[in-house]
């Protein structure tokens, strides 16, 4: 083969090399079941709200006697094991004999949620051989709602199998990613209180510069609207004495004291039988 053939083949095998290369690193994420056009919006949102767990492992060991002994390896909207190329996002390792299993694939997937929960479900396991009349495995996760923690506390909740058909592996986890949006605590009475308080620090704060800088005011000048402000104070408290008073200020007092006046009068008469006859 000439040099410039050998060279050219080279180059072909490192493009073969790098396309496979780059294919593997690509990992599949979810397929819901169904065309891409039926997907709704929903599942789209559901999806996208359980992105930040697709980068984690999740794995659990269930020993049941010398029988049954399994790790189940669990990823979200990824594979567990990306080189095989077989969908697989929850597989079953029994340790006694390193054989695995396919509970549930990725490129068969549903989701649902509800106010403080999201349901992944993984269809087109391998069938069962014995149990549920040989249909495919599937795997049910339900993943509740925990402020403040990313993902924990995945377990295997049960098996179901002992049924002719729907049968399915039940698991739970807890994460923030099933969580609602957490709305405003503060009450109507509250957002209307700040609001007048912000209102009455802005024509405070305003009038104040207002009057300083544009008028030239000096001194309590300075308060906006000084006058209104201080005849108010007055109106107000004439309102109070008015409302507040329990009699009014001329009325004549319940009983007559001895006055000036009085002793005046009686004198006079008094004296009346000294004048000369």
């Amino acid at each position: 083969m000439s040099p410039p053939c050998h060279t050219s083949a080279l180059l072909l095998v490192f493009m073969a090399l790098a396309v496979a290369g780059a294919e593997q690193s690509e990992e599949r994420s979810c397929d819901v079941i169904g065309d891409e056009s039926s997907e709704s919006q929903m599942e789209r949102a559901l999806l996208k709200k359980l992105e930040p767990l697709s980068h984690m492992r999740f794995n659990v060991t269930v020993e049941k006697g010398k029988t049954e002994n399994y790790v189940y390896h669990f990823r979200v909207c990824r594979e567990v094991n990306s080189t095989s190329h077989d969908f697989g996002g929850l597989v079953q390792t029994d340790r006694q004999n390193g054989k695995t299993t396919v509970i549930g694939r990725i490129n068969e997937t549903q989701v649902f949620n509800g106010s403080d929960w999201i349901m992944l479900i993984y269809k087109g396991g391998d069938s069962y051989g014995r149990h549920c009349s040989g249909e495919k495995r599937r795997a049910v996760i339900m993943i509740s709602c925990k402020r403040g923690v990313t993902a924990s506390s995945f377990s295997i909740i049960s098996e179901e199998r002992e049924k002719e058909q729907e049968c399915f592996y039940l698991f739970e986890m807890d994460s923030s990613v099933a969580c609602p949006a957490e709305n405003s605590h503060l009450s109507v009475g509250s957002i209307l209180l700040i609001t007048f308080v912000s209102l009455i620090a802005v024509y405070i704060i305003g009038g104040f510069l207002y009057q300083r800088l544009v008028v030239g005011a000096k001194g309590m000048e300075q308060i906006p609207h000084f006058a209104f402000w201080q005849d108010l104070g007055n109106l107000v408290a004439d309102g109070c004495d008015f409302v507040c008073r329990s009699k009014p200020r001329n009325a004549p007092a319940a009983y007559r004291g001895v006055g000036d006046d009085q002793l005046g009068e009686e004198s006079e008469e008094r004296d009346d039988h000294l004048l000369p006859m």
